[in-house]
This record gives structure tokens, C-alpha cells and sequence, in this order.
């Protein structure tokens, strides 16, 4: 039994994607983004409690 190979879909053309393929032609690839580091924690807006702390052992 011999299967035949499917024809590949046609793909609609979009006009984002062409403007977007011109735009890395001229200018280049868009920098890669970077990951920002959360250098500092907020401090916390009020002081604890007595009785968060006398939970807290």
C-alpha cells in the first residue's frame, strides 16, 4: 500500500507579517529582551504587629 504525501496548506498573506519582514531587512533583528532582576524587595509598609508576632514563633 503506497500513501500519498499531502499537499502543504497554502498560507494567507498578511500584511503584519510582510511589514515585519522588511523592517528586519532594514533595520536588523530586534534586540533580545532583557530579564530584570528585582535588585530590591519593597519593605513592608507597616510593622508587624504584636500578635502577628507573638504567632509567628
Amino acid at each position: 500500500m503506497y500513501v500519498m504525501a499531502r499537499k502543504k496548506k497554502v498560507k494567507r498573506f498578511q500584511a503584519v507579517q510582510a511589514v515585519k519582514e522588511l523592517a528586519r531587512e532594514r533595520l536588523g533583528a530586534p534586540p533580545a529582551e532583557k530579564i530584570v532582576i528585582e535588585k530590591k524587595k519593597k519593605p513592608e509598609k507597616y510593622k508587624p504587629t504584636l500578635d502577628t508576632l507573638l504567632r509567628d514563633p
